[in-house]
């Protein structure tokens, strides 16, 4: 006879300290699981406060709050009758931990610290939490006298323990621990447990969603049981975007899987499963023995509902929910949607009444308009779904009163009310950019606006020489390389002051009120080689493409181009990327890859070797050697261009302290804010580069021996 239960999990788009709003999100994701059904329901990793919350861990209020919210939870008459496990921090022995509540009808069944933090890259939780570092060993927790008027207990369990009901047992894993090679799952599953929910905070990473699901699938393949994986989703105040896709596996198989990318506040995810498939699927003889040779026994708290039906009637309608298959985003996909969700969050809770973009012409502030089309296509595509919540954020960003009628129609009617755009052009600029950037702003409908600031340039040369009796030069006019650098640097911060002086007074002059978010557009390659100058346009308010590659906005585009019916993007492809800060000529014309020294593509290897396999100048040259030598590269020729990274790298990393905040995609970013923390003044890489060039002496001279032992066997 089968066990049937149907089992919840969902993704919610919390807030950051919004203790009203991520309230309310919970309720509502209880209220729908119940609404299908569901004996049981699981909820990101700290649900209550948000995830990124960071040092106000450290605030004793956040706890209070915490405390507060679950009161009004566990009161709540759509929270009763069904298990409930919750996220959020709990305050034990003066120790502050990152925690699951177990509840079930207005009792704390369970406190549940989490045992492995993350603490890398991203993340730095052991700043504001303490592991519980005593895998299943439990204490007694003195309950908040609000919660014991509530639940009549003075103490209830915390610690490492799993729930007993009568008719199965389930255990809370979070999110790190499904990472790392110990995972308690494997000691739960081997004592018998076999429902398992793991809650979670994880951010979207460029094509990093296998990995995760192979994590989760690889969680039951081997020792059986059912996993329900819950993720926050959406921006929650920071760089990050947590991108959902809330699962449930049955012994290693994906039987429902929630959207990756969604402008939902709320995505509850059910499936019916059958816990006697757990058991069957457990029936080896190996797997027994080691449950009863090798296992450590979990303490278990017992809870009076069943997560199956009771009695012994077989519904023939029911039936266990089916294997599905796996739904991945590609990787151009991925940047259409990731970037476009984390700026409609960022804006709807901003206050702000839109973007302004300086548009130059060029493929990298092109994309960061098309994520921003993106956005708007999006959240057209929902309105016309009937998503109210979307369609009220609309109105309320677009200063439409309330109670109005408005309802925008297309992508382009939305972009003409919250997107504005600006070419800046200077007597170096040519009209084939000025051109680009104007056509495509019409094609998405942008405010645009187009104007030439050399009187402004002028302006600043001309106070400049007033005060030191000194013209600087263009090389091109016989000026040297700073002469040319500093006029260069003139016309980029020129930029940036514009473009918070029209972001600020746009609306106004539209005759509407608020101010724009200035968005940046410097992609991760240039960031990591420091091709930008500091505080030019690249500094704005967020930038949505500061985590891609060069590599991968190309491919955006080229997807784009045909996802989004706009062919002026083929234009944009095909343009050879330039700054346009220097004088055209007919023997010079500025170019990006020239001007660094190295590709795009080559920046890309270098960030993944420097970040990803932690390299430094002599291992990275070692490496490119066997990936560059079969390409035709020599090794003198590797050994430059490794040098010439690192010493450009070196020189520049003082700009990565002030990066405008961006939308982390890709694994090797230089943000010194929170991802890379390296010191930005560097000594010359004397001892390494010494130890390359070594290098490459000693394999021309092996080299020229090979050779003279080859003419000796000839003759």
């Amino acid at each position: 006879m089968g066990h049937l239960t149907t089992i919840a999990t969902c993704s919610l788009n919390q807030w950051a300290l919004d203790f009203v709003g991520n309230r309310d999100r919970i309720i509502e994701s209880i209220k729908q699981a119940k609404a299908a059904g569901a004996s049981l329901r699981v909820g990101p990793e700290l649900e209550v406060t948000g995830y990124g919350c960071l040092d106000h861990f450290l605030e004793g209020d956040t706890y209070l709050h915490s405390w507060e919210v679950l009161a009004q939870i566990l009161e709540h008459d759509e929270c009763q009758d069904i298990l409930l496990d919750i996220g959020m921090p709990v305050t034990h022995r003066s120790c502050r931990y990152n925690c699951r509540i177990i509840i079930l009808n207005k009792r704390v069944l369970l406190i549940r610290p989490k045992l492995w933090l993350a603490n890398d890259g991203n993340y730095r939780e052991m700043r504001y939490f303490t592991p519980w570092s005593r895998p299943r060993y439990v204490e007694q927790y003195y309950l908040p006298r609000m919660i014991t008027k509530i639940t009549g207990q003075g103490m209830v369990p915390f610690g490492d323990a799993v729930i007993s009901t009568p008719d199965t047992c389930f255990g809370a894993e979070t999110c790190e621990e499904l990472f790392t090679p110990n995972s308690p799952h494997i000691f739960m599953g081997l004592d018998g447990v076999e429902i398992i929910t793991n809650s979670s905070g994880s951010h979207h990473q460029l094509r990093k969603l296998d990995h995760r699901v192979e994590l989760i699938r690889e969680a039951t393949k081997k020792n059986g049981g059912i996993y329900l994986y819950s993720n926050q989703q959406g921006c929650d105040g920071d760089r990050l975007y947590y991108d959902g896709c809330a699962m449930i596996v049955v012994n290693g198989k994906v039987v429902a899987q929630g959207s990756q990318f969604s402008l939902k506040d709320v995505e509850v995810v059910t499936a019916t499963v059958d816990l006697e498939d757990v058991r069957s699927y457990r029936a080896g003889p190996s797997r027994g023995l080691q449950a009863v040779i090798n296992s450590p026994s979990y303490q278990r708290i017992e809870a009076s509902k069943s997560l199956s039906a009771e009695g012994a009637v077989v519904e023939p309608m029911v039936k266990p929910t089916k294997e599905i298959q796996v739904h991945y985003h590609t990787p151009e996909e991925e940047i259409a949607l990731g970037p476009a969700c984390w700026l409609w969050d960022y804006l709807r809770r901003s206050g702000s009444t839109g973007f302004f973009l300086p548009l130059s012409g060029g493929i990298d502030s092109c994309a960061t308009a098309m994520i921003v089309h993106s956005m708007c296509r999006l959240v057209i595509t929902d309105i016309e779904k009937g998503d109210e919540l979307v369609l009220k954020d609309a109105r309320r960003v677009c200063r439409e009163p309330e109670g109005g009628n408005w309802i925008p129609s297309t992508p382009q009617e939305l972009a003409g009310r919250i997107f504005h755009t600006c070419f800046m052009g200077t007597e170096n600029s040519s009209t084939e950019t000025r051109g680009r950037a104007k056509e495509l702003a019409e094609a998405i409908g942008a405010y645009h606006v187009d104007l030439n600031m050399d009187i402004c340039v002028k302006a600043v040369a001309d106070l400049f020489t007033f005060v030191t009796n000194k013209r600087p030069k263009f090389q091109v006019h016989g000026g040297t390389r700073i002469e040319n650098l500093a006029l260069q640097n003139i016309q980029a911060r020129l930029r940036m002051v514009l473009s918070y002086l029209f972001a600020q007074l746009l609306p106004w002059v539209r005759g509407t009120e608020g101010g724009l978010l200035v968005l940046g557009s410097a992609n991760v390659d240039e960031c990591l080689r420091g091709y930008l100058t500091k505080y030019d346009c690249s500094s704005a308010d967020i930038n949505p493409i500061g985590g891609i590659s060069k590599t991968d906005l190309k491919r955006f585009i080229a997807y784009a181009c045909d996802e989004f019916h706009l062919p002026v993007l083929h234009d944009f492809l095909t343009a050879v990327p330039t700054a346009e800060l220097e004088p055209i000529t007919k023997e010079y014309v500025q170019s990006d890859e020239v001007d660094m020294g190295m590709t795009y593509d080559e920046l890309s290897v270098f960030g993944n070797l420097r970040k990803v396999e932690k390299c430094g100048p002599y291992s990275m040259f070692t490496k490119l050697l066997h990936e560059w030598t079969p390409k035709g590269l020599s090794p003198s020729e590797i050994a430059t261009k490794t040098k010439k990274f690192f010493w450009y790298y070196a020189i520049n990393r003082h700009k990565q302290t002030i990066l405008t905040p961006s939308y982390h995609a890709e694994n090797y970013s230089p943000d010194d804010n929170r991802f890379d923390l390296r010191p930005f003044l560097y000594p010359y890489f004397a001892w390494p580069f010494a130890k390359i060039d070594q290098t490459v002496k000693e394999i021309e001279r092996k080299e020229e021996e090979r050779k003279e032992a080859e003419k000796k066997k000839t003759v």
